[in-house]
């Protein structure tokens, strides 16, 4: 790497060999040298979603004050970070209108669509582009990927309401009115796309590690020669930076050693015992009794990594889907849909807030380490705005009127965080309208049901 940071012609030429991208580091700027000082990180928009709705009284913060200092218990995950965090009740959801009998369907298809699907071509797909998609066609111009898609399960749900196609009920992405967007469920999978590892056919390498040993090596080695050239505080982010590359590589290496592992132990063969070194390892497909922390975990660092090296500037995680859903590990089976029709039943009322306690509390381990990780003059967070939220307000009684939202980031200035506002007037187009423009994306027409800016989420 040359002082003036340029690649000379003849080394491009030559072949410039295994390379990897990089975090932004403070002495990086866009094209010219000279303007290195003046630059500011990108914004990046993330969204990660959660079906059903939440028990209000647990999740609303009692006021404006308390927000900070005595924060409602499905938050408390959050409570290191919630001056990085803004929450506005009285987002109003699209109205069901001539879809009365079908809020599953409903509830992920229009939470960033912020509209309904025609209901004269019920059985095909044709509602709005979403949110993300309009993000990812002004942003995805300056990256390797336009968007990430990201799911915990399948999206393969189907269930005939009111005549719906079945992508209605798994699908939050639309690239087009008629367009859904598939999610990735495979953490190797995504590994491979973030880093482009093609097998001997020229595709992406499904059971090859993306980040091999050898590669590492080479890459490690010229990192060595970068980092004398560089400030004590990118130095850092450097060797942070490649800290958590090889921290996911590890986790996703151990999950596929265990799956082998287990597939030997059911065909009596006896397997090797893993390395006690590995980090403990995550499932890529979670079976009954398994953590889907640890999943949801390794997804988040995936969207972290994507984020980090400017890989992407928009994502999606769809956490999990209407119906066919439980978490063992919070100590019961009970699927979530069925739990949410609790009927005030204290002990179901008690199982719902649970779940989502463990859904925000995912939310925030993804939100603390963008948090922790340095950018600029700030943290990966402050240029970033995530938003965590519901397509329901109750599921007891499929609500829509006061939709949950928690934004996290900082929006590179744009945003005011580490405040709650009790009395929020708009919708969730207005609120999808708002976060776009805090990312820096002009709209030409209104986003869905949107009539306006929300005042106030902007600084």
């Amino acid at each position: 790497m040359t002082h003036n940071r340029f690649i000379d012609r003849r080394a491009c030429l030559q072949g410039i060999g295994a390379a990897l991208a990089l975090p932004l580091l403070d002495t990086m700027g866009w094209a010219e040298a000279s303007e290195a000082k003046s630059f500011k990180p990108p914004v990046r928009l993330g969204f990660m979603y959660m079906p059903h709705g939440v028990i209000m009284d647990q999740f609303w913060p009692a006021d404006a004050e308390s927000f900070l200092k005595s924060p409602p218990p499905a938050l408390e995950s959050l409570r290191p970070v919630l001056d990085q965090c803004l929450m506005m009740k009285g987002i109003a959801g699209v109205a069901n209108g001539p879809f009365k009998g079908a809020p599953h369907a409903l509830e992920l298809s229009t939470w960033l669509t912020a509209a309904l699907p025609d209901p004269d071509r019920r059985d095909e797909i044709n509602i709005s582009i979403s949110a993300d998609q309009v993000a990812a066609n002004a942003l995805g111009a300056f990256t390797t990927l336009p968007s990430l898609e990201l799911a915990t399960m399948p999206q393969t749900w189907k269930e005939n309401q009111a005549g719906l196609n079945e992508a209605y009920y798994s699908h939050c992405s639309f690239r087009s009115p008629t367009q859904a967007v598939p999610a990735e469920i495979n953490p190797r999978t995504v590994l491979n796309r973030l880093f482009k590892k093609k097998g001997q056919n020229g595709q992406a390498s499904a059971g090859a590690s993306p980040l091999d040993r050898s590669m590492l090596d080479l890459v490690l080695s010229g990192a060595r020669d970068l980092r004398r050239t560089l400030p004590a505080n990118d130095q850092r982010k450097l060797d942070e930076y490649l800290d958590s590359v090889r921290s996911v590589e590890r986790r996703i290496a151990a999950i596929e050693q265990r799956q082998k592992e287990a597939a030997l132990e059911k065909a009596g063969v006896r397997s090797s015992r893993r390395n006690d070194t590995d980090s403990p390892p995550i499932e890529i497909k979670i079976p009954e009794g398994d953590k889907r922390s640890e999943y949801m975990q390794v997804m988040c660092d995936l969207n972290v990594l994507a984020f980090q090296t400017d890989t992407t500037r928009v994502s999606t995680y769809i956490g999990s889907t209407p119906n066919g859903v439980s978490y063992p590990e919070l100590g019961f089976s009970d699927k979530h849909h069925s739990t949410t029709h609790h009927n005030n039943q204290p002990e179901k009322v008690s199982k719902v807030a649970a779940i989502t306690a463990f859904n925000i509390e995912q939310f925030a381990y993804m939100v603390k380490k963008m948090h922790s990780l340095k950018e600029g003059d700030g943290t990966l967070l402050d240029n970033c705005i995530m938003m965590w939220g519901s397509g329901l307000e109750d599921g007891d009684r499929h609500t829509r009127a006061n939709l949950p939202f928690i934004v996290a980031g900082k929006g590179g200035g744009s945003i005011n965080t580490g405040r709650f506002l009790p009395d929020t007037k708009g919708n969730q187009g207005d609120l999808l309208t708002t976060l776009l423009a805090a990312a820096g994306v002009t709209l030409d027409r209104p986003l869905g049901i949107a009539t306006k800016q929300i005042p106030g989420i902007l600084t």
